[in-house]
C-alpha cells in the first residue's frame, strides 16, 4: 500500500539544514515492513503575500507499507520525527494519507491551487478532511505546505526527486540503460522527439533530480550530439563538447 507523509516550514532562514532533508532522513524511522520509495520536493506559490523560508518548497516522502494497519504507527512516528528535528521559529505541518483515502483528487486541487494563489489554514483543512492533517508548532501555517505536498505528489504529474535509489551516486556520464535499470525514465525534450537509444550516453552533472511525471521518476534530457544527452535539470553546466568527448 502507497503511503503519502508531507513535511513543510520545519526550518529557519538560517538553518544549516531544511525541510528537504528533514524528509530524506524520515527513512531512519520506518519500521519493519515499510520501506522507502521516494520523496519529492514540490514548489509551490512564491508571493511577498506568503510567510516561507526561502523557496516555498515542501516535501513528500512516498512510502510502500505492507500491513495497511499500520497506517496509525507511521503517523505517530513521522509526528515524533518533526519533533525530534523541527527548528525554534518553524511552523511545521503534517499530512499524511493512504492511497485509498477518500478526497485525494480534492487534495490534489488544493495542492494546484497553492502553487499559483495564497490560500490559508481553513483550506487546507477543508481539502484535507479525509486524511491526516497536524500543526506542530508556531504559526500551524506548515498544514498548508505538507497538504499540498500529499496532494501534488499523489497526482503524480509535478515535483522533483530528492531521493530515490541510487539518485545521489551517479556519476558525471551514466547509460541510458543503467538509468533505465534504476526505474528512472530517460524523456528526452527534443523538438523532433528522438529517443534516447538504451547504450547512448546521459550528462549528468553528478546532479540526478527526476521529475514525478505519471507517477514515476523522468528524466529530461536534451540532444548533446550523436549518441549523447544532457540533463536539463541539472544544478551546474558543464561544457557539453568536454562531455561529448569523453564518449
Amino acid at each position: 500500500m502507497r503511503v503519502y507523509v508531507g513535511f513543510d516550514d520545519t526550518d529557519t532562514i538560517d538553518a544549516d539544514r531544511g525541510t528537504g532533508k528533514l524528509a530524506r532522513r524520515f527513512e531512519d524511522r520506518l519500521p519493519e515492513g515499510c520501506r522507502l520509495w521516494g520523496v519529492v520536493r514540490q514548489q509551490l506559490l512564491v508571493d511577498a503575500r506568503v510567510p516561507y523560508t526561502s523557496h516555498n518548497s515542501s516535501a513528500c516522502v512516498v512510502l510502500e507499507l505492507e500491513d495497511p494497519q499500520g497506517l496509525k504507527g507511521i503517523i505517530e512516528r513521522a509526528a515524533a520525527h518533526i519533533g525530534a528535528n523541527f527548528l525554534d521559529g518553524s511552523d511545521p505541518g503534517l499530512c499524511v494519507a493512504a492511497v485509498w483515502a477518500p478526497g485525494l483528487a480534492e487534495l490534489a486541487d488544493f495542492g494546484r491551487q497553492c502553487t499559483c494563489r495564497v490560500v490559508n489554514q481553513k483550506a487546507a483543512l477543508a481539502a484535507a478532511a479525509g486524511v491526516h492533517l497536524s500543526a506542530h508548532g508556531g504559526s500551524g501555517d506548515g498544514i498548508i505546505g505538507a497538504a499540498a505536498a500529499v496532494g501534488l505528489t499523489a497526482a503524480g504529474w509535478c515535483g522533483r526527486f530528492i531521493e530515490f535509489g541510487l539518485l545521489r551516486e551517479y556519476p558525471d556520464m551514466v547509460r541510458v540503460k543503467d538509468l533505465e535499470a534504476h526505474r528512472i525514465a530517460v524523456v528526452s525534450v527534443d523538438r523532433d522527439a528522438a529517443i534516447p537509444g538504451p547504450a547512448d550516453m546521459v550528462l549528468t552533472n553528478r546532479w540526478v533530480r527526476p521529475r514525478l511525471m505519471g507517477g514515476r521518476p523522468v528524466l529530461l534530457v536534451r540532444g548533446a550530439g550523436r549518441g549523447a544527452w544532457e540533463n536539463i535539470g541539472a544544478k551546474r553546466k558543464h561544457r557539453i563538447e568536454k562531455a561529448v568527448a569523453r564518449i
